[in-house]
């Protein structure tokens, strides 16, 4: 793929699909455990032991802050990352926990919530000259400088068997949701394609995804992981936009998921 077209794909995904992650970029299953095998019938396998709710002091504390990733840095989002729950729709009713934990948006129940971003530095080498891009090394140039993941992670804190009903409700709307759907935040449609399930531990119980969105017939791929600490959820949305481009693959983000697991612990 020619570098403009990269950059085309990518920048136009990253529009498209998640304005707060191209925000990012610029300034969350335990799937393979065995209980995890109804994922299909979104049942959470999880004993619905009645939780307490962390308090707001007390989420903020179990909540990423700078140094808790090493390579990444890590900052509080700010108003324009804010999305209502009102504010998200869906052209499949089923689908609304999905369009939700993307947006990092509580489900029924929450009573305390914080996000943070968390974005991958710059990997020393991966700047070229001016005499590379005379050589052709455009292409290269901008899918190195680009390939960083941002990752967009929302904590919510639920009080008695709210936090494993999210759970299950958002693991139940992904298997249904398999074969995509339409999300419109703030007048502007995102397409998902696919859902596809992912290998992720952590928590309680977690589970994740391959997202993928569809914009004018080109695809980008999203992750998806939600992780479970007794009565709190927390959900990762994340983003790359060399991925946008088809030449570059990016996983799961595991490093971000298991900084954050050990914090609720």
């Amino acid at each position: 793929m020619r570098a403009t077209a990269v950059r085309r794909t990518a920048l136009a995904a990253s529009a498209a699909a998640l304005a707060l992650l191209a925000t990012a970029c610029g300034g969350t299953s335990d799937a393979d455990k065995k209980d995890d095998k109804d994922t299909a019938g979104g049942s959470s396998s999880a004993a619905k032991t009645p939780a307490k709710a962390l308090t707001a002091a007390e989420l903020e504390k179990a909540t990423l802050a700078q140094g808790d990733v090493k390579g990444r840095k890590v900052t509080k989002a700010g108003p324009a990352d804010e999305v209502p729950a009102d504010g998200v729709t869906v052209d499949k009713e089923a689908c609304l926990p999905v369009a939700h934990a993307m947006y990092g948006v509580a489900q029924k129940g929450s009573v305390a919530t914080t996000k943070r971003k968390v974005i991958d530095e710059p990997k020393a080498g991966n700047k070229k000259s001016l005499e590379d891009l005379a050589d052709g090394k455009a292409e290269d140039a901008f899918k190195d400088a680009f390939d960083l993941t941002s990752t967009f992670v929302a904590l919510n804190s639920y009080e008695g068997t709210a936090g494993p009903d999210a759970f299950a409700a958002l693991k139940k709307a992904a298997a249904d949701c398999a074969g995509g759907f339409t999300a419109t935040v703030a007048g502007t449609p995102t397409k998902v394609a696919s859902i596809a399930e992912e290998k992720v531990t952590g928590g309680d119980e977690a589970a994740a995804w391959t997202v993928t969105s569809e914009d004018d017939g080109d695809k980008a791929p999203f992750k998806l992981v939600a992780l479970r600490k007794e009565g709190t959820v927390a959900t990762f949305f994340s983003f790359n936009l060399a991925a946008a481009g088809g030449d570059v693959k990016f996983e799961v983000p595991a490093e971000v998921v298991a900084a954050q697991d050990k914090k609720l612990a």
